[in-house]
């Protein structure tokens, strides 16, 4: 028995098999314009699989995905998925079960399930991309909160003008050295900020180091918002050698400051980076067929 497994994104849309306990034969085709033209192409995806013996098909999605009532709500890059049964329709489409779980969510359940976190319960997910996203997961479980906005760290203020989505991303520090240096923003990309900065440029250091301060500012409030068992980084940046000896140092001044001396935060790198989301997807598959 299998899962098809599909990662909507606002580009694209990655597709795969779960088999024999991974992610196989994966794919991707770009984000169609308009709905029919989404299920038409995951339809074609499930016809390469048609000697499969499928299970259903699990998906990661943006939006706040609303699993009582089957439907997404919210906005999203895709704006054609919000406010219909979608599950529904797509069980009677693909003629099995189909679960549904929002993409942020799925990275940290995945990271739970069978990840860096997958000796904890109580974990906090931490996406640094673009913006900053998350989920939070108690009991290994994605609490999403009365209005199923838990995990949108990225709302966060920093102080009384930043929010933490606006300034603390590799993406939002290569913005701001494009600012500084007259030069439009997307010239450099973060991880060439970063290599700026190895090779001495001040400037590159400077917002190197508002971003990692900006980074363990978060994670020294999350803590003390839910004290979770361990907190996971993903996003693209996680991957950057070096990230958790910084932000470690940085949060170690936070806790010297407030003289706290009771323990220290569990702050670990994503594992699965860019499969996350359809591992995730998997999980929440199994959790709601259980």
């Amino acid at each position: 028995m299998s899962v098809l497994v599909f990662d909507w994104g606002g580009t694209g849309i990655k597709h795969a098999l779960w088999k024999n306990e991974k992610v196989e034969q994966q794919g991707i085709f770009p984000t169609p314009s308009t709905w029919d033209e989404l299920k038409n192409k995951m339809k074609e995806v499930k016809e390469t699989h048609k000697n499969e013996e499928l299970e259903g098909v699990a998906i990661s999605s943006p939006g706040a995905v609303n699993s009582e009532k089957g439907i997404i709500e919210g906005i999203s890059a895709i704006p054609y998925i919000h406010h219909f049964p979608i599950q529904k329709e797509l069980e009677a489409f693909f003629e099995l079960p189909v679960s549904f779980e929002n993409d942020a969510n799925a990275a940290g359940i995945a990271e739970v399930w069978k990840g860096a976190a997958k000796e904890y319960k109580d974990v906090l997910f931490l996406v640094l991309g673009t913006g900053v996203g998350g989920a939070v997961i108690k009991d290994g479980k994605v609490q999403t909160g009365a209005h199923l906005y838990g995990g949108e760290f990225g709302l966060m203020y920093m102080d009384e003008k930043h929010s933490f989505s606006a300034v603390g991303t590799a993406v939002k520090m290569s913005d701001r050295y494009c600012v500084r240096n007259n030069v439009p923003k997307g010239t450099y990309s973060g991880k060439e900020v970063f290599a700026f900065a190895d090779a001495g440029d001040k400037i590159a250091q400077e917002e190197e180091e508002k971003f990692y301060n900006y980074v363990a500012q978060g994670v020294f409030s999350l803590q003390f918002t839910m004290d979770p068992e361990c907190i996971v980084i993903g996003g693209g940046v996680s991957a950057k050698p070096g990230l958790l000896d910084e932000i470690n140092k940085r949060v170690k001044i936070l806790f010297d400051a407030h003289e706290i001396k009771d323990f220290f935060p569990v702050i670990k790198v994503c594992e699965f980076h860019n499969d996350a989301n359809l591992i995730g997807a998997v999980a929440t598959f199994y959790q709601q067929q259980a």
